[in-house]
């Protein structure tokens, strides 16, 4: 973190630029200035500040339509979750008179244990924060002007219809959001069903898109394993890539309980992290080397004898491959050559996996955000498997995901490739959700271009930018993409922003939904190339709600499900997101259809589908990744009787009877989490972690998915005998269950006849009565999943075996000889990718010595995600003032830098970014790091005049993907942020 001085004196003010003056609209940087005159000049006040924000809160409760609670003396506590991190910290905030006035962490969570970090003790603010968007807004001329709600939705709506008229339903790319709820997220879905397209996307498809797909196609489902709770059953820690202690601190608390009974934490990472700091074993990599690092761990595994024989004979499929891959490929001299770690080191870290068993590892956007993402995910797993790790308490693949929803919204939400809860596109899937819906599924295929185009995955967030530049006869779909919904994502997150720019400038249509308008909104009323400008272009913004201005169910890293409580209504003119998805899909001709199973309330006078019964839904819907035990009820009591779960193995400690519900938790794991299997009547408890077969499976016991058939090339796929979960019927390994096999096993008289009439020609992803999973899981100890091995070799991606590749921008051309990346592809995602050709070029023109440095970049405390929404709020803009560059001190001093002095980091894309310095040990001498939080300034350019007046941030800094470069992962286009290429110089 690159904290400013807190001094009045001259030298410092000389030296060190601060925080920008919203009020008086300065775009220069402003002298140093201390905590009271930060706040004066972002509009808190100063001398009695806390109290006259109040005033400020009163008068915005007054200026609500219903304002009859206000003077009434009212003090309520609603419960919700941070809307931060994925750790799923609960908060309760204290409302008066419809006012949040303040906040307490809940003391009872067996999550956060009573704890914040500092994004969550700055909630409150977020909810009512001086900078939101406060109505609908229009760009006239190169600026916003206020509209209303009836123009904007008629306008929006004529505009997509005159869209999909000229261009087909394709022709528009829908991105949707991690910050949405549950219900919201899955109605996005629904919604852009019914528009008829599969070109939307969410935040996880930048960030954690290769381990969904490389854990799911290891062994089952593409989630963190374990939980944060269970690490402290852990004896060694190896976090590789992620740096939870700033990206996910109350997560260390877990940590730092296993650390004091004895927990061995390593941490690698090319930069020494916080996390780090708390290691016993710190490993430095240098960016982008994880698989000859973990191959070299893997080899000192195998080479001393540690693998667990039995648990890879009974439960691994490929294990035999891979060790001969591995012990040729990658002896000590290769692995310290491609990725810098003496084998002294890696030995040390092998041992202390193998001689602390069990042992867990943790991985975060350092590890997947690579073109060869799925390929280190799947590394890892692979020594995870080795070891015998997962499976077991404090064991595991623990994956901390990013923003608070973004697991839920990757379970259940809009993804390009699946339906929710990750069924496919093909017809047996759609039929399936047009029973769910209630729709005909003839008249929900009509809606989309073709049926080819209906079951072909769409475009990804990652690569909209190409859906609008890219020549129209390299797509495979009829026309580029000329509309694009920012609905809750940040532009800024994502790779080559240059090009993002031209790409935002052709649009004829872009429309922001979000409660900050996000630097989407600077970077489009932002002049740019003429020649790139569509003169019809047209631009709105849209005022979401705060996920405190509604309610819902978000879902935490470790799986677990919690309901959040409205705490206020929606400010000013905001809407809540499913609100706004009904309204435009009443304007664009099928909200009767988007909302036919739900009841609707009445919020600001206007109908809002109801969430509980949204969540119902998906309850009814989502077998396949149990998402159907949560109902509302069951969530909102364990929401109320957090007490009663055990802060370690998250299990009721005995019989509490929730008093609203008269529902008893005993059994329950806290928050559910998924898989609960079944209706909600069959009580199934959650999964807290998954395959683990010392459980029945009505305990929250498992095993390894048996989803990719029963052999392969002769070789049996299905676990061996003795390895069912405790209580199972059938001791070997089984395929799923379906009406077929429930027949032979002669368990089909067990259904009752209702069940038997939706079961029949069904199997238990699809039987919308649960009969099958009630039989199979509550009668005969079954898992309707199947029984099956893990996956070591994983035939249907690009390396079976997973194969060190080098970036297709790297630093080592004589690297890029012996481990080339893959051949480019065509039509991959519908668009041409770019692999060899372009590593090739790279290497042609010496970029390498032109851009000699790795530039990579990551989290801080203070902010999150894009973070137009923190850097909107006071208590936390004041602590991290500036966006910067970490450099190590010999590579500063070979260029001239000296700490705190403006640099230029220049990337081959044209990228030039004007940021501070920090000069530290924390980066190796190859290496630089920035935080991605950062928008606003764009090239050196201050854009505060082109965001819509009172909506700015008030601290705007470069963004690093201004000048990050191509390329994306082989599998599922995750963008490769951890790679760019750059160097520095003084400004």
């Amino acid at each position: 973190m690159l904290l400013t001085k807190k001094t009045g004196s001259t030298q410092a003010q000389a030296r060190s630029p601060l925080v920008h003056s919203l009020q008086r609209g300065l775009s220069a940087a402003l002298p140093t200035m201390d905590r009271r005159g930060f706040l004066r000049r972002s509009g808190l006040g100063v001398g009695v500040g806390i109290a006259a924000s109040q005033l400020a809160l009163v008068k915005k409760a007054r200026a609500k339509d219903n304002d009859a609670a206000v003077g009434a003396g009212r003090v309520e506590v609603k419960r919700t979750v941070c809307s931060h991190c994925s750790v799923g910290c609960a908060v309760d905030a204290v409302v008066e008179n419809g006012v949040w006035v303040r906040q307490e962490p809940v003391f009872d969570s067996p999550i956060n244990l009573g704890a914040h970090c500092a994004k969550g003790a700055a909630l409150r603010e977020h909810g009512h924060g001086e900078f939101r968007l406060r109505y609908p807004m229009k760009l006239v001329d190169g600026k916003y002007q206020r509209i209303s709600w009836d123009q904007a939705l008629s306008e929006i709506s004529t505009r997509l219809q005159d869209l999909r008229k000229a261009s087909g339903p394709d022709s528009v790319f829908w991105i949707g959001s991690s910050k949405h709820s549950n219900e919201q997220s899955y109605l996005m879905r629904k919604f852009v069903s019914l528009w008829g397209s599969n070109n939307c996307d969410h935040q996880a498809r930048i960030c954690h898109s290769t381990t969904v797909a490389g854990v799911a196609n290891t062994w089952g489902y593409g989630a963190m394993t374990n939980s944060y709770n269970d690490m402290q059953n852990s004896k060694a820690a190896l976090y590789i890539g992620s740096n939870a202690a700033e990206a996910h601190p109350v997560s260390m608390l877990h940590i730092l309980h296993a650390r004091e009974n004895g927990l061995k934490l390593m941490v690698c990472d090319p930069r020494f992290t916080r996390t780090a700091a708390k290691a016993d074993q710190y490993i430095r990599i240098r960016s982008g080397s994880d698989i000859p690092f973990l191959f070299g761990v893997l080899y000192h595994v195998f080479n001393n004898g540690w693998e667990d024989k039995k648990y890879i004979n009974d439960r691994v499929y490929g294990m035999d491959k891979v060790r001969e891959d591995v012990m040729a490929k990658w002896t000590p001299d290769k692995v310290e050559e491609a990725c810098g770690v003496p084998e002294a080191q890696v030995l040390q870290v092998a041992q202390t996996l193998a001689m602390n068993r069990p042992s867990t590892i943790v991985w975060c956007m350092g590890q997947t955000q690579h073109s060869i993402g799925n390929a280190m995910v799947r590394a890892t797993c692979i020594l995870q498997l080795a070891l015998g790790n997962i499976g077991v308490s404090g064991g595991g693949a623990n994956i901390f995901r990013g923003h608070d929803n973004v697991q839920g919204a990757t379970d259940v939400g809009p993804n390009p490739d699946s339906l929710p809860g990750y069924y496919g596109l093909a017809e047996g899937s759609w039929k399936h959700y047009a029973k769910v819906w209630g729709l005909d599924y003839d008249w929900l295929k009509g809606r989309y271009a073709s049926k080819a185009l209906m079951e072909k995955p769409g475009m990804t967030v990652s690569r909209w930018i190409d859906g609008v530049l890219e020549r129209n006869e390299l797509i495979d779909q009829d026309s580029n993409l000329r509309g694009v919904i920012y609905w809750g994502h940040a532009p800024n997150s994502q790779t080559r922003g240059l090009e993002m720019k031209r790409a935002m400038d052709k649009l004829d249509l872009l429309v922001v939904v979000d409660p900050y308008p996000s630097a989407t909104a600077a970077m489009a009323a932002m002049p740019g190339d003429p020649k790139d400008l569509n003169q019809n272009r047209a631009v709105y913004l849209l005022p979401a709600t705060t996920q405190f201005e509604t309610s819902g169910s978000v879902t935490a890293s470790n799986r677990s499900l919690q309901w959040r409580q409205k705490v206020i209504e929606p400010l000013w003119e905001s809407r809540s997101d499913h609100m706004i998805m009904y309204q435009l899909a009443d304007k664009l001709g099928f909200g009767k259809e988007l909302v036919k199973n739900y009841k609707m309330q009445q919020v600001k006078g206007m109908d809002e589908p109801l969430p509980e019964d949204i969540l119902r839904e998906i309850n009814k819907s989502n077998w396949s990744i149990g998402y159907t035990g949560q109902s509302p009820e069951r969530l909102k009591a364990h929401m109320r009787n957090m007490a009663a779960f055990d802060v370690k193995t998250l299990k009721a400690k005995g019989s509490v009877i929730d008093k609203e519900t008269g529902y008893d938790i005993a059994g329950d794991y806290f928050g559910l989490p998924w898989p609960c299997y079944g209706t909600p009547e069959l009580k199934h408890p959650g999964s807290p972690n998954l395959y683990d077969t010392s459980k029945h499976v009505m305990q929250g016991g498992g095993c390894f998915r048996a989803n990719f058939g029963v052999e392969k090339d002769g070789v049996n796929l299905l676990a061996e005998d003795g390895s069912a979960p405790v209580g199972c019927e059938i001791q070997t390994g089984y395929p799923e269950i379906d009406h077929v096999f429930m027949k032979k096993l002669g368990w089909w008289d067990e259904l009752t006849d209702t069940e038997k009439a939706a079961a029949e020609g069904k199997n238990w992803k699809t039987d919308l009565s649960g009969g099958l999973i009630r039989v199979a899981m509550k009668n005969h100890g079954v898992h309707p999943f199947g029984n099956a091995k893990a996956r070591a070799v994983v035939w249907n991606f690009p390396d079976p075996i997973p194969q060190h590749r080098e970036a297709i921008y790297s630093t080592r051309p004589d690297l890029v000889a012996k481990y080339p990346t893959h051949d480019d592809k065509k039509a991959f995602w519908r668009l041409p990718t770019l692999y060899k050709s372009l590593q090739q070029k790279n290497v042609d023109d010496k970029l390498a010595q032109k851009f000699p440095l790795i530039l990579s970049s990551g989290r801080l405390t203070e902010y999150e995600g894009g973070g137009e929404e923190t850097r909107s709020n006071p208590w936390l803009a004041e602590l991290q003032q500036e966006s910067f560059v970490e450099i190590n001190p010999q590579t500063a001093s070979n260029r001239g830098i000296k700490n705190g002095d403006r640099v230029l980091v220049k990337t081959p894309t044209g990228g030039n970014l004007n940021v501070q310095a920090l000069v530290t040990d924390r980066v190796g001498p190859d290496t630089v790091w920035m935080p991605f939080h950062f928008s606003g300034r764009w090239q050196g350019q201050d854009l505060l005049a082109y965001y819509p007046n009172g909506a700015a941030p008030i601290v705007r800094g470069e963004a690093v993907n201004t000048g990050t470069t191509y390329g994306y992962d082989s599998v599922t286009m995750m963008q490769e942020t951890k790679t760019t290429i750059c160097d520095v110089q003084r400004a």
